[in-house]
């Protein structure tokens, strides 16, 4: 055998996932602003790959919702109206609560109930440590954990793309936007898919959504303002 090392030749499908990965946390946390183009040249420029793994991310991220091609223009970061918002968190009810009732008639209360308990107790000391991004972040793994103790492959398949647009929301709020119940709220979902309560966890849903589209749309720009 020779004893000369021969490199190791990266396959195109880690690249294409290093550059999904990369673009998507940027397009989360607003390093790349809504309304931002990309371009697969200066993309593959700044990442150092070939086009092809840029074109394969950009089609990952377009399936994710967090990212719009427009025929004849290009692909960009999407600007979410507040309409859009609205059915973002009406797909999230339909599938969540869809979630909620089979938990609840099913064997898996209590063990869903305990994984929530779980990311509930993250976000309250992430909350009390200050730390807003964190809190977010454990929100919707909450969330994921619910539609995940389902079991079921195609609901969590479904609920992957709406949770990523949720993610778009939520990159336009800061620390002030913080509400002193949304820890609660949480608290408030498990506990009742302990108890079997469908009705009121489905209330407390219900209210948790209402509420999180009434931050979302208080932080957007006001048009007279931006008219000057």
């Amino acid at each position: 055998m020779s004893s000369e090392t021969v490199p190791t030749q990266l396959p195109r499908a880690t690249y294409a996932s290093m550059v999904t990965e990369r673009l998507r946390d940027s397009i989360v946390n607003g390093s790349l602003a809504p309304g931002s183009q990309l371009s697969e040249a200066e993309l593959a420029t700044r990442f150092g790959v070939s086009r092809g793994p840029v074109r394969e991310a950009l089609q990952r991220l377009i399936q994710e919702g967090l990212v719009r091609a427009e025929p004849h223009r290009g692909v960009f970061v999407p600007v979410l109206t507040e309409d859009d918002v609205r059915d973002i968190y009406l797909a999230r009810a339909a599938l969540e609560s869809a979630a909620v009732q089979h938990i609840i008639t099913s064997s898996r209360s209590e063990a869903a109930a305990d994984d929530l308990d779980a990311m509930v107790k993250l976000m309250a000391e992430a909350e009390a440590a200050d730390d807003w991004e964190a809190v977010g972040r454990h929100d919707l793994d909450f969330h994921s954990a619910l539609v995940a103790a389902t079991g079921s492959e195609r609901l969590q398949r479904m609920f992957s793309t709406v949770i990523s647009e949720t993610r778009l929301c939520l990159g336009v709020l800061t620390s002030a936007d913080a509400r002193s119940d949304l820890v609660d709220e949480h608290r408030q979902i498990a506990a009742m898919i302990r108890k079997r309560q469908t009705d009121k966890a489905l209330a407390v849903l219900k209210q948790h959504f209402d509420d999180a589209v009434v931050t979302i749309k208080s932080r957007e720009p006001d048009p007279e303002e931006d008219a000057g």
